[in-house]
């Protein structure tokens, strides 16, 4: 099996950021592995060459507004994840995951699901399942709706988690 020393984790700064963190990085010391926290801004859509100012004007803040809460995340979790980064990175979610994971070679993902189920998923797509779908790296797939955040690993890693 690969050592798994680079761990990639997706965060869209909503309901359950803060689980999948500390899931995260309790993952990440038990394999004495290195996570960087990647936060994707989708660009905002210019349909016409009208406004492009103030599209480009949006597009900086909400990439400034996500740089913060990066930073925010990073000093929250300094005590628990030394060494942890945070990248903040701009296009179509599960295109910049796949991207990064390729280019910084990823050795696994950890990324949380929003669960939905039917007509939403049908009309939203799973951003999870299209980088689940073309990573070149194990993802493990956080599912805050199973349980209280009763995640624990008890036993080592090469037991409680099973290829498939």
């Amino acid at each position: 099996m690969q050592d798994i020393k680079k761990i990639m984790v997706p965060v869209d700064f909503f309901q359950h950021t803060e689980d999948l963190t500390a899931f995260a990085i309790d993952i990440a010391k038990k394999l004495g592995a290195q996570i960087t926290f990647v936060h994707v801004v989708e660009k905002v859509a210019t349909y016409s060459e009208a406004y492009p100012a103030s599209f480009m004007e949006v597009d900086e803040e909400l990439r400034g507004l996500a740089q913060k809460k990066m930073t925010a995340l990073l000093e929250q979790n300094q005590a628990t994840c030394p060494g942890c980064e945070g990248r903040v990175l701009r296009g179509d979610v599960a295109d910049s995951l796949v991207e990064h994971v390729e280019n910084q070679k990823m050795d696994l993902v950890i990324m949380g699901t929003h669960g939905a189920k039917g007509i939403e998923k049908i009309l939203l797509g799973s951003v999870a399942e299209r980088v689940l779908k073309r990573a070149s790296c194990p993802i493990l797939i956080f599912n805050p709706y199973k349980g209280e955040r009763g995640y624990q690993i008890t036993e080592p890693l090469n037991v409680t988690i099973q290829p498939v």
